[in-house]
């Protein structure tokens, strides 16, 4: 079984033989990266589940007044998403329909699970995250790896 490697960032790393780095830089990465800008969460979402990715505020720490259509008034907190929900949206957005979320950063149409099985499929995945942390990674390994008919469900 394929396993994930740390790469650390230094010049002369060179990855093992067979292993695909997906940190930042390549096609794989994932958007959403740890307190960074890019990476907000309203808390509580307007839908009232726990959080939701923020993407018209880019200021942590404010918080705003939503009006709903009924009137009511609820207060939103703008907060750095954690790791776990950095994590969580890129498995959403590889396995999502690709018209639903088109939100890579490289120029080129949206990935999917059968992209990653066919380039990625056999081979140990190299990124920065140290392997004590979650990472988009571990995602990539998982669907990667497993049959075509467990990746849909």
């Amino acid at each position: 079984m394929p396993i994930r490697l740390h790469r650390p960032a230094v010049r002369s790393w060179r990855a093992p033989e067979g292993a695909v780095y997906v940190g930042p830089g390549s096609r794989w990465a994932n958007p959403w990266r740890w307190r960074a800008r890019n990476a907000l969460a309203r808390v509580p979402a307007l839908d009232g589940s726990d959080w939701e990715r923020e993407t018209r505020i880019l200021a942590v720490g404010m918080s705003h007044p939503y009006c709903y259509p009924d009137g009511r008034i609820a207060g939103h907190t703008i907060r750095y998403m954690t790791r776990a929900e950095c994590v969580d949206l890129y498995r959403q957005a590889l396995t999502a329909p690709a018209p639903k979320l088109q939100l890579w950063t490289y120029p080129g149409p949206a990935l999917t699970i059968a992209d990653a099985r066919a380039e990625l499929a056999g081979h140990d995945l190299a990124c920065r995250c140290a392997l004590s942390q979650l990472c988009h990674a571990d995602v990539l390994l998982e669907l990667a790896n497993q049959p075509a008919e467990e990746a849909t469900r």
